[in-house]
């Protein structure tokens, strides 16, 4: 089976099934050797910085040789198993289901008039303190979430799985796991994460550029504003503390017509962040079920263009893909 149709049914498979909790989740598998090689690598090498590298490195080798050892193993055995494998390892990497399931549990809080369950529900999804935050700041927050993991959840997944198949993907998740696990400017992680930070600016970097402008096309077919998406896309899309978490960010913000960033609260801290977008409309709970629909087009879009590069390329190009 081509790699084209394997990363559409896998795309099938998580908007079917989601992420099961049961399930032994790569991701989780991840998070346990980073900290375990965490451990083991800063009590031999004292150079923090180095040390991180060495971690990174390992994790991902470690990453990298299992998915590839999982599709040769199933390969042998019999190739209809081979393309199970590799699908059930596409699957795994993506998280739009489980992601509109969260945004959406606050959607409900909040149609419900449940604040206090609102807070406890989108303080699932972010990493800034929520106890005091009132329902435009719940929406504004759920909003940033859901315009960030489009990128880390579902488009950046899909594009590292089109140029490197399941390893690929696994490979991306495997960066993306170290940044969450380390990528903290903190006194423990601020020179031991240094490298997983990094890579991981680099693999969003033209994924999340490209969400940006997809979610503008995306945008026109969810009958909101595909030229205030652009004019906020171009102009506010670098002004987030991440080099890429803006590109998504301006464009959902654009087309809600809402302004995210400003003030938050980390660790009992308050932060200033650059705001993005323009005040035109009172954050409410609508904008909720309007930036979840946004993510399923734009998800949709990105498949379709991802998907299609890759198959005239394989199918046209000399040498192919």
């Amino acid at each position: 089976m081509s790699l084209e149709l394997q990363i559409i049914l896998a795309l099938v498979l998580d908007a079917l099934l989601g992420d099961p909790r049961w399930l032994p989740h790569p991701v989780r598998l991840m998070g346990w050797l980073a900290l375990r090689c965490e451990g083991l690598i800063r009590a031999i090498i004292p150079s923090e910085k180095l040390a991180g590298i060495i971690t990174v490195i390992l994790v991902l080798a470690g990453t990298g040789l299992t998915g590839w050892a999982m599709i040769r193993l199933a390969e042998i055995f019999h190739p209809v198993a081979e393309t199970v494998v590799s699908v059930l390892l596409l699957y795994t990497c993506l998280a739009a289901r489980d992601l509109i399931a969260h945004s959406s549990e606050v959607h409900g809080a909040l149609q419900k008039e449940d604040l206090e369950e609102a807070r406890k529900r989108v303080g699932m999804i972010v990493g800034r303190d929520t106890s005091e935050l009132d329902e435009a700041g719940v929406v504004k927050a759920a909003v940033e979430s859901v315009a960030e993991n489009t990128v880390d959840g579902i488009t950046a997944p899909l594009f590292w799985a089109v140029i490197g198949g399941p390893v690929g993907a696994l490979l991306y998740k495997g960066v993306n796991t170290m940044d969450s696990t380390f990528g903290y400017k903190n006194e423990r992680y601020l020179y031991f994460g240094w490298a997983a930070a990094r890579l991981d600016d680099l693999a969003n970097w033209l994924p999340a550029r490209l969400t940006g402008m997809v979610m503008v096309v995306a945008a026109l077919f969810c009958r909101l504003s595909p030229l205030n998406a652009w004019r906020i896309f171009w102009r506010d899309r670098n002004q987030h503390a991440s080099p890429n978490a803006g590109q998504s960010e301006a464009s959902m913000a654009g087309a809600l017509g809402l302004q995210l960033g400003g003030v938050a609260t980390y660790f009992g801290r308050e932060v200033s962040k650059p705001t993005i977008g323009d005040d035109l409309n009172r954050p409410e709970p609508i904008h909720l079920a309007k930036a979840n629909l946004l993510l399923v087009i734009t998800t949709v879009f990105m498949a379709m263009l991802l998907v299609g590069i890759r198959f005239f390329a394989s199918s046209y190009l000399p040498g192919g893909v």
